[in-house]
């Protein structure tokens, strides 16, 4: 009797749309569940060094919720690249003027750090209101457990 692992292909997974409303989740609750499914972690096909992931469309990325003081004590950092050109912004900045970029550093840090990691990082769609581009791929609507 012949035992061996079984190891999927990119060809077996066609790769769902999944919508998710991001209006009164938690930031890291909403990027640990959007992550999983970018990674394909509810898949049973699910093979850790192969995209078996789905795409994901988050809309209503400026109604998201931070608890505690992490509004006014988190800190994201940037480097320009330049000699003393390190620059940080709080959370609360990020979510006045960039919301989608809070919601893309925290599902991005849940990713691997890899080839892999910005492959499935490309699979991420995040937008502040409720409009989205994405109709034509008609995305099921995915909730979020709270």
């Amino acid at each position: 009797m012949k035992k061996y692992t079984y190891s999927s292909k990119n060809s077996e997974n066609p790769g769902k749309w999944y919508l998710v409303d991001a209006n009164g989740a938690v930031l890291g609750r909403l990027a640990s569940a959007v992550a999983a499914r970018l990674r394909g972690k509810h898949n049973p096909l699910f093979t850790p060094h192969v995209d078996t992931g789905d795409f994901v469309i988050v809309i209503n990325a400026d109604k998201v919720i931070l608890t505690g003081k992490k509004l006014i004590q988190k800190r994201y950092y940037h480097h320009t690249g330049y000699i003393g050109g390190l620059k940080s912004a709080t959370a609360k900045d990020l979510l006045e003027k960039k919301p989608e970029e809070l919601v893309r550093f925290a599902v991005r840090g849940m990713l691997p750090k890899n080839k892999l990691g910005r492959k499935l990082f490309q699979k991420l769609k995040v937008y502040t209101g409720n409009e989205h581009p994405h109709s034509a791929q008609q995305p099921e609507t995915l909730s979020i457990p709270v």
